[in-house]
């Protein structure tokens, strides 16, 4: 079975727990303490050298960074699945890797900020930054206009067919269901598009948890 290290609320450990639950790919989520600090143990940095998580092992291959792992999981145990397109067709693919760079790029610096000022922080007792919460504000509102002129134009983000550039983006609408900003209501296409796949049986496994 195939071993995720993390903790089960991380948005990263969860990136690879949708992607695995989509897959039907069994596995075992083995907890990293970060309150004991066992992310910067000898073992954990033998397995992720910066001391972050998740990390899987799987058959004796290792392997970190959550995005390099959902792709390696479809590779593996995602066989006629679409979630990411037949390399042979080259124009699908470079739509596709544009969708996972939007995620990785525009979408989830400024998501995962607010995040951790809305979310987190409360969470443990800290204060949030409410300038910072204003400035990454009217910064995701502006990367969400693009995104309705994207899905203004196609069902998800790479095309007609979910692919896990969709997923990738799941564990940060957290964003959007607890700290409830405001970003739905005037973007219709960005409505549609996350209230279908925030609704998917994968993401509910595992939207509170890994």
């Amino acid at each position: 079975m195939l071993k995720l290290y993390g903790i089960g609320f991380s948005s990263c450990t969860r990136r690879v727990a949708v992607v695995c639950k989509e897959l039907n790919v069994p596995y075992e989520l083995i907890a990293v303490d970060i309150l004991k600090g066992e992310q910067r143990s000898a073992e954990h940095l033998a397995r992720q050298p910066f001391g972050v998580v998740p990390a899987i092992e799987d058959d004796g291959f290792d392997l970190f960074e959550s995005r390099a792992i959902g792709r390696y999981i479809v590779a593996k145990y995602g066989a006629g699945t679409t979630l990411v397109p037949d390399p042979k067709d080259i124009f699908a693919t470079a739509k596709f890797e544009q969708a996972v760079s939007i995620e990785n790029n525009n979408f989830d610096p400024t998501a995962s900020q607010l995040m951790l000022e809305l979310v987190i922080k409360p969470a443990r007792g800290l204060p949030l930054d409410a300038e910072r919460v204003t400035a990454l504000r009217a910064t995701l509102d502006g990367k969400l206009d693009a995104y309705e002129k994207i899905l203004g134009k196609h069902k998800y983000l790479a095309g007609d067919i979910l692919t896990i550039a969709d997923l990738f983006h799941l564990p940060c609408v957290v964003v959007v269901q607890k700290a409830k900003l405001d970003l739905l209501e005037s973007r219709p296409n960005v409505a549609r598009w996350y209230n279908e796949i925030s609704a998917r049986p994968a993401w509910q496994a595992v939207k509170d948890s890994a």
